[in-house]
């Protein structure tokens, strides 16, 4: 199928992903306005090099659909938008022949998410995720909580990837992989790695306080 895309820079989208989008650029302008009489979701790519703006960039092949559930507009033609993650996709060709990027596209399902093994991987997953998210609160010195987890693996699985406050590209190789089992192990990786460096950050904030104080208890700026 033909799809709208709108590459995107520093974002991943994941089915189930809430993702506002301030637009301005006529171009996608054009492709919103089409999304919305037609009916039909855009899809969104990250962008693997270049930027935004300006036709250099080259998005990466495998993304996720976005139906756009609510919309505001400006007198001068911008929308402020929310769009909703639905399901993967794979580019096929990509056409260059609109004011926008658009494509080819054949749907990228989730499979074995009601495998055994799914469900094993969902008991490693679940204290590991609930342990991240103290971690973060304790870090930044604020209040997070997790809502009651998920049982089902693949809302879970997607729930984590949209959750982990890792890098673009780390949450681009979650997005690739093939199917839910693949997906829950690669997380339990990342929560390992991401528990480990927000432990350490934890410890060492004193030390790095006590460094930056003077004598006087006057706290010299970085």
């Amino acid at each position: 199928m033909e799809m709208p895309l709108f590459p995107l820079k520093n974002v991943v989208l994941f089915p189930g992903m809430m993702l506002p989008l301030h637009i301005f650029e006529l171009r996608y302008r054009e492709m919103i306005n089409r999304c919305i009489e037609e009916k039909i979701p855009f899809g969104v790519l990250l962008i693997e090099e270049g930027q935004e703006v300006g036709d250099t960039a080259k998005p990466h092949m495998v993304g996720t659909a976005a139906r756009i559930t609510r919309v505001e507009r400006y007198e001068d033609g911008r929308m402020d938008i929310v769009a909703l993650g639905t399901q993967r996709f794979r580019v096929v060709d990509f056409d260059h022949s609109k004011s926008y990027l658009s494509g080819s596209v054949r749907h990228f399902p989730v499979i074995n998410g009601e495998t055994v093994q799914a469900s094993q991987l969902v008991q490693v997953v679940r204290p590991k995720i609930i342990e991240y998210v103290e971690m973060l609160a304790k870090a930044s010195q604020t209040r997070l909580k997790l809502d009651r987890l998920p049982e089902d693996a693949t809302t879970l699985a997607f729930l984590v990837a949209i959750s982990l406050q890792i890098s673009p590209k780390d949450k681009q190789s979650v997005l690739e992989l093939t199917g839910i089992p693949e997906i829950l192990s690669r997380e339990v990786h990342l929560l390992s790695r991401e528990i480990l460096f927000t432990k350490h950050m934890i410890d060492t904030q004193e030390e790095v306080l006590q460094m930056n104080m003077g004598p006087t208890g006057y706290i010299f700026p970085n």
